[in-house]
């Protein structure tokens, strides 16, 4: 017979009230003192609108109204950064405690955070550039700066690059991941990116977090920036992962290097599916031996779909 409605919930309530006591790791207590995704996600909206302003946001800007429209755009980031930060923070080992220090630090990363945003609207103003001179596909760099993903993935990037500078835990990853997610580009904050970066296409791109990029990088779609190995798992944090891309380099798609002593010197051209784990001198071109590729008809079929038959000597090979 089975048991009541109310029966069943109240064993299942003690399943998993078990299971809590059970992987404390995965359950977070008091809520409200933890980072709030859905308010750093909105962050990142109100900085891509104080950053491409008039791009974005659901309020016209006019020319009179600049200041008012920064003044108040910045007074809500200043409050809902400082207390993500704070939030943050507090899941430090070392001080994490001391709301004092906390509430310190949290201010001082705030400010400091905030006064690299000119600076970073200068480096995007240059990336918008080099899509726009690097496609010629783009219309207009409205165009760019409305609808391509890789202009977005990158303005992230380096917003989070300055708050993974100022040492805050979590917020970095969680905003470049929020772009992995709408972009398929997968940038880890801490990697350090030049100007004048175009990732063309951008799908499947991925940049670990000890990369050095040079200026006047262009990367196309599925390229990977990645580590060796990570079989040294933590003990390997800190340590140079990643590849150096030095500048004026092309990274064709489907392309792969590895490692943290791989360093591609300037003015490079690395091939389509390229796999590369050793450095490769500067002005060199790259690229993989074509594979054989064979073109036959289609046997037994005609283009109406009829039966056919073919001799032996109607088969043919074209390689490239």
């Amino acid at each position: 017979m089975a048991a009541p409605p109310d029966e069943s919930i109240h064993n299942l309530v003690a399943l998993m009230v078990e299971s809590y006591r059970n992987e404390p790791d995965i359950i977070k207590i008091e809520v409200n003192k933890q980072i709030n995704k859905a308010i750093v996600i909105d962050i990142i909206e109100d900085l891509r609108c104080l950053i491409f302003a008039g791009y974005f946001g659901g309020k016209r800007l006019r020319e009179d109204g600049i200041e008012y429209f920064v003044g108040e755009l910045l007074e809500n980031l200043i409050y809902n950064i400082e207390r993500q930060i704070r939030r943050a923070l507090r899941t430090r080992a070392d001080g994490g405690r001391d709301e004092q220090k906390v509430a310190a630090g949290a201010s001082l990363a705030t400010r400091a955070f905030l006064e690299t945003l000119p600076r970073i609207r200068h480096l995007l103003s240059m990336d918008v550039d080099a899509s726009f001179d690097g496609d010629p596909a783009a219309s207009c760099k409205d165009e760019i700066i409305l609808s391509y993903p890789g202009v977005y993935a990158i303005m992230v990037s380096r917003l989070a690059h300055e708050l993974y500078l100022l040492d805050v835990p979590l917020i970095p990853r969680m905003m470049t991941e929020h772009a992995h997610s709408l972009t398929g580009i997968d940038i880890h904050p801490g990697a350090t990116i030049g100007h004048h970066f175009f990732l063309d296409h951008g799908t499947g791109i991925v940049i670990g977090e000890t990369t050095v990029i040079g200026d006047y990088v262009k990367i196309y779609q599925g390229v990977t920036l990645g580590a060796l190995s990570t079989r040294g798992g933590r003990l390997l944090k800190g340590a140079k992962r990643h590849p150096t891309i030095e500048d004026h380099v092309t990274v064709y798609s489907g392309a792969s290097i590895f490692g943290g002593d791989t360093v591609i010197g300037e003015g490079v051209v690395i091939g389509s599916n390229a796999f590369i784990t050793k450095s490769v001198p500067e002005k060199t071109r790259v690229s993989v031996k074509d594979p054989e590729l064979q073109f036959r008809p289609d046997e037994g079929q005609d283009d109406r779909g009829q039966s056919v038959e073919f001799r032996q000597e109607e088969f043919w090979d074209y390689v490239i």
